[in-house]
């Protein structure tokens, strides 16, 4: 497909996809006035380029339309908050005005969770980055929330520690993106998901309220209100600033890799690892497929599962986690392949660069990532890579398994295809994300691990949820009766 340059087109000349209804030009002026007065001009912005920059994060969609010259939506203002009051202040105008408030961080989430499907005022937070406190003793680090990932890292590495947290989008996430979504890093079975680091939280509600939760490791002081904001990607609030777990950063590391002959082998060598008690930062598992595609100088590995091994920490545990790995894993078949694999998988780790590179040439990619128990992983499985390669025009369908726990397992699905026959590009993409949701709900799997619900999922989010999604809205029109905050999104 050959693409136009756009760069200088107004506004008008693009095709936007979600309408709204439009302020006056009296009620933008007053409303831009307000918003000056509340951060100042130099926070706040309507010019074209801004709006067009903010029309979309990373949902596949998004960039075919930006690429067919069409514009997911657009905002009415972009703002750059300083502080709490600010958004306080600026959340409190928009019940006024009636207008959408959507939180943005860097924009890297794939399920169109931050694209202003109803215009509104963007609130993006990352002049709010600041490290308040590192704190050795509690082993506890507070900071703002619209820091970079890869910045919080390297903030704790300089001291001596880590935040354990490292998803593919470290360079280009924010810590309150990972929050909102319940995000997952690749170390997350040894140091767990982003909602198992927090201890405490402020946020602003939807009517300008602002709450703090208490620094205390534990209470039981009733239900725990701040985790409400967890994973509700900006539909309840934002949260301003959270107090998270982090850790001594790891004395010895040690890299292993095995590859199986059966895919249930490597799920049962990786289950009864976490069963002693063992909880390596990485364990991955890929399916013969993406063996072949990211492991193909590894030999031994050929028509193969390649598992690789990450274990890090104080060198007597590392020692024991190696010890007690290895002996788990030659007991079910798996054959060494050393460090090289996995040394490839550090290289290579943050290459997000597929989805780019495959929509201007037509080619429909993604990925989708599932939990399922042990007991139903391997069904599950089966039944989305056949759901998927069922669906006419797709060419790939493959896996990976990347986090784990005692009691089950994520699993990372990627598909790609072309367009047959008149079928439109977007609508093979709908066409195989619906068939996948379907056979994972059918085999008890639930339809989202960390990315989210968005605007690609929100359609099945009823079926997941049942009779809680009643509850939820309920919740929504309590905090938010004028719905101002990322409306549209999640299936409310």
């Amino acid at each position: 497909m050959t693409t136009k340059n756009n760069s200088k087109k107004s506004i008008d000349e693009y095709k936007v996809i979600y309408r709204k209804k439009e302020l006056s030009e009296k009620k933008k002026k007053e409303i831009l006035k307000k918003l000056c007065d509340i951060l100042g001009s130099e926070n706040v912005s309507d010019k074209e380029i801004d709006k067009i920059s903010y029309s979309k994060d990373y949902w596949p969609i998004a960039l075919r339309w930006m690429l067919e010259g069409k514009i997911p939506a657009l905002p009415d203002y972009i703002v750059w908050p300083e502080n709490t009051k600010h958004i306080s202040d600026v959340i409190k105008l928009a019940n006024e005005e009636e207008i959408p408030i959507i939180p943005f961080g860097e924009g890297s989430g794939v399920m169109g969770g931050a694209i202003p499907i109803k215009g509104g005022i963007v609130v993006d937070m990352k002049k709010m980055n600041k490290t308040l406190e590192i704190n050795k003793k509690n082993l506890t680090i507070t900071v703002q929330t619209g820091i970079n990932g890869m910045n919080l890292e390297r903030t704790l590495n300089k001291e001596g520690y880590t935040f354990g947290h490292n998803p593919q989008s470290l360079y280009c996430s924010t810590l309150g993106g990972w929050l909102a979504c319940r995000a997952a890093g690749q170390f997350s079975t040894k140091y767990g998901k982003i909602d198992d680091m927090v201890i405490s939280l402020e946020a602003v509600l939807p009517q300008g309220e602002i709450i703090r939760s208490k620094n205390v490791p534990k209470s039981s002081t009733g239900p725990r209100t701040d985790k409400l904001l967890l994973g509700s990607e900006g539909t309840l609030g934002i949260i301003t600033e959270s107090t998270l777990k982090i850790w001594p950063y790891p004395e010895k590391r040690t890299l292993q890799s095995y590859a199986f002959e059966d895919l249930k082998d490597g799920l049962e060598s990786i289950r009864k690892i976490l069963r002693k008690g063992i909880f390596p930062a990485v364990i991955r598992l890929y399916d013969k497929i993406e063996t072949a595609r990211h492991f193909y100088q590894t030999k031994k590995a050929k028509g193969k599962y390649m598992l690789i091994l990450v274990m890090e920490g104080d060198k007597e545990l590392v020692d024991l986690e190696e010890r007690v790995s290895h002996e788990i894993c030659e007991e079910h078949g798996g054959i060494k392949c050393g460090e090289e694999p996995v040394l490839h998988w550090f290289d290579t780790r943050f290459n997000v660069k597929e989805a780019s590179e495959f929509a201007p040439r037509d080619v429909i990619f993604d990925t989708i990532e599932v939990s399922v128990n042990w007991d139903k992983s391997v069904e599950l499985y089966n039944s989305m890579i056949f759901s998927m390669k069922n669906i006419e025009g797709v060419i790939l369908a493959s896996a990976h398994a990347s986090h784990f726990y005692p009691q089950g397992v994520c699993f990372y699905f990627t598909f790609g295809g072309t367009p047959v026959k008149n079928i439109a590009p977007n609508d093979l993409y709908k066409s195989v994300w619906n068939a996948a949701m379907r056979s994972c709900i059918d085999a008890g799997g639930s339809i989202s691990h960390h990315h989210g619900i968005g605007i690609m999922r929100a359609s099945w989010i009823e079926k997941e949820l049942g009779q809680s999604f009643e509850v939820l809205k309920r919740i929504k029109k309590t905090l938010d009766p004028k719905n101002i905050m990322n409306p549209g999104k999640m299936g409310l």
